[in-house]
């Protein structure tokens, strides 16, 4: 890793601002690239090397990029690319460095857009569609991002939140439009040769546990995370056809719809509107090969009857939430296919634990992803014996660094990302999530993890979801809270309540089980899908008042 002297001055940012709020030299996790294939130059542009560089060994011809009505070869994806940068670096003023705020949906038009960003220099401050504008507002200040590029379909919550930014409108009418502003600029554009330190990505986290940080993502994590989970755990070929659930604006999402399928010369089809029926068009009339989503969309898609759709594939991946073991074999008893669980996170751009075909356990995450390691740490920092309980701790050639903000000393300790979730490693290398580390409940002087009720919540018939916590009890310190969202024509009443609390009750050690059940029509979540199990504290603590 270059100094941060060194850095400077082999960066091609003018705009210095990323450079300028990187976490200090000695709150970095330690960074290892030890594969031949993470050995990167020291100049790569991330966009040239997914689109020019795959073009050089496949050809323009190949299908890339379908979704929203459009259908793009990785010719036309590279010229719609080229074009857009050249609209923002001639008429936007983009210099190399410069924050351009991205807002839209999951189509061939969003993609262009990043990839045009990053081809011109710039960084890309990525967001969800289903933010407010309060929310955009607060990334707009935290980055200082001075242009947004957004579908137009959401003008009407941009126009209030961009107050002193530059805003173009894409997917509209108008000569002002960026389709129609950038069919008027040429199809070739002389990348920007960044730095592979460069800051390619201000990505917000998802916010399960309150605030939302920006994570800094450089030109050369946006490779690693295709060089190694992808490459060695779901290996994808040029014939595969990717979709999914998951934002562009979300890393998990950027992997699985654009990044993986453009690093081999695959296809995707992205989704605008990825409900049930969408995805099951994706897969039975577009080809679809390989399945991004949640654990709860493929119970989902069992429970409204698309087993044959799932069937399909030839490879499904889960992330996001942990996979219940029980979810894990429905979906391979009843379509064959057997679900790559994975656990990643915003910090660490993707997947760093996981596992396919004939090295999956059902119920355990997987093993470390080849380019990473992890241990489980105990209470002092030291590595936990086999088989007991403690902090999963990543070190890889990606890693945490938020932007300019004091966090980044509670998520780095020693040069190991510290993930927030207590694990267990057996003999083997297999790690078993049990919570995340603020999901553990300690009543009556038991640890109890909330996931794991819920696990044994989700296997009723009647449970669409469920997301368990503790909350203060006088005699116990906690008890078990569970939140339930039943089937509908299910009637949430007091015998309902009882059957529940019983059946966990069978299924688990009954000390675990729900002293505390209430029913709810649905459950704070994150704009990617994640439950906001702090927000369901907060819920109940005011209800409380």
């Amino acid at each position: 890793m270059h100094t941060t002297s060194e850095s400077a001055r082999h960066s091609a940012h003018i705009d210095t601002f990323c450079r300028d709020n990187l976490p200090p030299a000695d709150q970095w996790p330690t960074f290892e690239f030890t594969l031949p294939e993470l050995q990167y130059p020291d100049r790569i542009n991330c966009a040239t090397a997914l689109l020019d560089d795959v073009i050089a060994l496949h050809g323009p011809d190949r299908p890339c990029l379908s979704g929203g009505g459009e259908s793009w070869t990785y010719g036309e994806t590279l010229a719609h690319a080229n074009r857009i940068a050249h609209v923002l670096v001639e008429d936007l003023g983009l210099v190399p460095g410069g924050r351009v705020l991205l807002r839209g949906f999951n189509n061939p038009w969003m993609a262009a857009c990043w990839l045009g960003v990053l081809k011109a220099g710039g960084v890309v401050v990525t967001t969800m569609p289903l933010l407010r504008g309060k929310e955009i507002r607060g990334l707009i200040d935290l980055t200082r991002a001075g242009i947004a590029l957004c579908d137009h379909r959401l003008a009407e919550g941009m126009s209030a939140a961009a107050d002193g930014v530059t805003v173009v409108y894409f997917g509209g009418a108008g000569p002002d439009d960026l389709v129609a502003r950038a069919s008027t600029k040429p199809a070739q554009f002389d990348d920007v040769p960044t730095a592979a330190d460069d800051v390619a990505m201000l990505a917000p986290t998802s916010g399960t546990t309150g605030v939302p940080k920006a994570t800094m993502q450089f030109h050369r994590d946006v490779l690693a995370v295709c060089d190694t989970f992808s490459k060695h755990v779901l290996q994808p070929t040029e014939d595969d056809v990717f979709t999914g659930t998951p934002p562009l604006g979300f890393t998990f999402g950027l992997g699985g719809a654009l990044l993986f399928p453009l690093r081999v010369g695959a296809s995707s089809i992205l989704l605008e509107h990825p409900d049930q029926d969408a995805i099951a068009d994706a897969i039975m009339h577009g080809g679809a090969t390989i399945l991004f989503t949640a654990p709860t969309a493929y119970r989902s898609m069992l429970r409204s009857g698309h087993e044959s759709v799932l069937g399909r594939l030839r490879r499904g991946v889960s992330a996001g939430e942990a996979l219940p073991g029980a979810v894990w074999q429905e979906v391979r008893d009843r379509t064959g296919l057997a679900l790559i669980d994975g656990i990643g996170a915003t910090e660490m751009m993707h997947v760093f634990i996981s596992a396919a075909d004939e090295n999956i356990r059902p119920g355990a995450t997987g093993r470390v992803v080849p380019g990473y390691r992890a241990e489980v740490l105990d209470s002092s920092g030291r590595p936990a014996p086999d088989g007991e309980p403690g902090r999963l701790a990543v070190i890889g050639p990606t890693g945490c660094r938020y932007l300019a903000d004091p966090r980044q000393a509670q998520y780095v300790h020693d040069g190991w990302n510290i993930t927030g979730d207590t694990y267990i490693r057996d003999a083997d290398g297999y790690f078993w999530f049990q919570a995340r580390s603020d999901d553990m409940i300690v009543s009556s002087g038991y640890n109890i993890a909330g996931p794991a009720v819920e696990q044994a919540l989700g296997q009723h018939p009647d449970v669409v979801e469920c997301a368990v916590i503790g909350i203060p009890d006088e005699a116990r310190g906690a008890v078990v809270h569970a939140a339930v969202v039943l089937r509908d024509g299910v009637a949430g009443d007091d015998a309902k309540r009882s059957e529940l609390q019983r059946f966990v009750k069978d299924a688990i050690a009954p000390y675990k089980y729900p002293r505390s059940l209430e029913f709810r029509a649905s459950l704070p979540k994150t704009p990617t899908g994640k439950l906001q199990r702090y927000r369901l504290r907060e819920q109940i603590a005011e209800q409380g008042r």
